[in-house]
């Protein structure tokens, strides 16, 4: 009686030992590349076509505060539209918890106002907390 038990609990503990794993792997796999092509499009939803320029502005600071200027000159700010007067109001509450002061990047679209471009610059100097403004380029080729 005992031997049978014995047989019984082999298989079972054979038959658990064997799991497919190729079809989870592609499965990840297959994920993994979605994800892969879609971040960079969800990241740059806001079609703004940068001037050109050598200079790079960055050096190698992380870009937590970006505000963009289509050409229709529309303010986007972390990738939500803001009306004019409600981006300076955003900036300074994200700025008023940080410690150290921080870097505001304008990603402005070529075909946007000169004037406006400067206009809002300026605005955004003049809150507390701002250490410097970036105007973003992309890379000449």
């Amino acid at each position: 009686m005992g031997s049978v038990y014995r047989r019984r609990s082999r298989r079972r503990r054979d038959a658990i030992v064997d799991i497919p794993l190729t079809p989870l792997i592609d499965t990840a796999l297959t994920l993994l590349i979605i994800f892969m092509v879609t971040a960079p499009m969800i990241q740059n939803a806001i079609r703004v076509d940068l001037p050109r320029g050598a200079a790079k502005e960055d050096k190698g600071l992380e870009q937590e505060l970006v505000v963009f200027i289509d050409k229709d000159g529309q303010l986007f700010f972390n990738g939500q539209q803001m009306a004019d007067g409600d981006l300076i109001t955003h900036l300074k509450e994200q700025v008023a918890g940080k410690n150290n002061e921080q870097t505001i990047f304008v990603k402005a679209d070529q075909a946007a106002s000169y004037g406006k471009v400067i206009e809002l610059v300026d605005r955004i100097k003049v809150v507390g907390g701002v250490r410097y403004v970036a105007l973003a380029t992309q890379k000449r080729a």
